[in-house]
């Protein structure tokens, strides 16, 4: 059974129609697909490249991206999830220097590096103006997205025969305000859990991005939005690549409604925490908003 994922065009989203179909994706399906984005489809053609080569490596040499925050840098096969590898750069907008270790570490060619910079940069310009979208269509103006921290992040999940109904990720939903991914157009394997219980296959869009509600995009907007939970589950014989902006947090940690939907809502639905704090609880215990819901 596939998922009905709503599809909201970029170009279109200063119209009434198209705003309404963002706020209605974000609060009753979680996720959405962009399409008449400005990334070319060159460059994300390039990039899945380069994701590739990077994931091919040696794994001593991938060992080298190390993470700044948990899970943030190379995330090898383990036992519990033997089908995923994970590779991620932390934070390269506010630092180059996070950029140009990745790159070192590595020992990326030239013409390698210039697509991740520039695929970067893009992607990471492409979530924050969608999260502005999705804030100002709760009314929310003035909040500086381009300044929250993201990873960006590879994910590899090799399938094979052997492997047919396992699991490449657990099922969960994702610690931040949103993950924008390119995800794989060719071998299958994301599900949504819908609201009735059933998971429904994602089918790919090629050129498009998937937008998935996380975490701290319900707290932020005062559990108007949903963080859907997801999973991937081998389906057929591939490697699957996905790769994009995972949009965190604010940069000061702080997670919690703003005023203006607090006042609306009259009163908060969740108490305000760190960030940090429900990353370190998620890799400890799984699932963990509840604790912060105010009943």
């Amino acid at each position: 059974m596939e998922a009905s994922v709503p599809v909201v065009d970029f170009q279109k989203l200063s119209e009434e129609e198209e705003w309404k179909k963002l706020r209605e994706a974000c609060e009753k399906c979680g996720c959405l697909r962009i399409i008449n984005h400005p990334i070319p489809k060159t460059l994300m053609s390039e990039m899945k490249s380069v994701v590739k080569y990077v994931h091919d490596l040696p794994l001593e040499i991938k060992m080298r991206n190390k993470s700044i925050i948990p899970d943030s840098g190379y995330v090898p096969p383990f036992p519990t999830s033997p089908l995923y590898e994970g590779m991620g750069i932390y934070d390269m907008n506010e630092s180059p220097k996070a950029l140009e270790d990745f790159f070192s570490q590595l020992d990326l060619p030239t013409y390698h590096r210039q697509i991740v910079k520039t695929y970067g940069e893009a992607i990471h310009d492409l979530a924050s103006t969608i999260s502005q979208k999705m804030a100002k269509s709760l009314g929310v103006v003035g909040v500086d997205f381009k300044d929250w921290p993201f990873i960006l992040r590879t994910i590899k999940y090799s399938f094979t025969q052997e492997n047919i109904g396992e699991m490449g990720a657990q099922l969960h939903s994702d610690t931040g305000f949103i993950t924008l991914l390119q995800d794989d157009e060719n071998v299958s394997g994301l599900e949504l859990l819908d609201d009735s219980g059933l998971f429904k296959a994602v089918p790919p869009k090629s050129g498009s991005f998937l937008c998935i509600i996380g975490d701290v995009g319900q707290v932020w907007s005062n559990g108007k939005f949903w963080n859907v939970r997801h999973r991937v589950i081998c389906k057929e014989i591939g490697t699957r690549y996905s790769f994009g902006a995972f949009m965190l947090a604010p940069r000061d940690g702080n997670v919690e409604a703003p005023t203006k939907l607090v006042e609306l809502d009259n009163g908060r639905r969740y108490q305000p925490f760190k960030y940090e704090d429900l990353r370190k609880f998620r890799i400890n215990t799984g699932e963990v908003l509840d604790q912060y819901r105010i009943a």
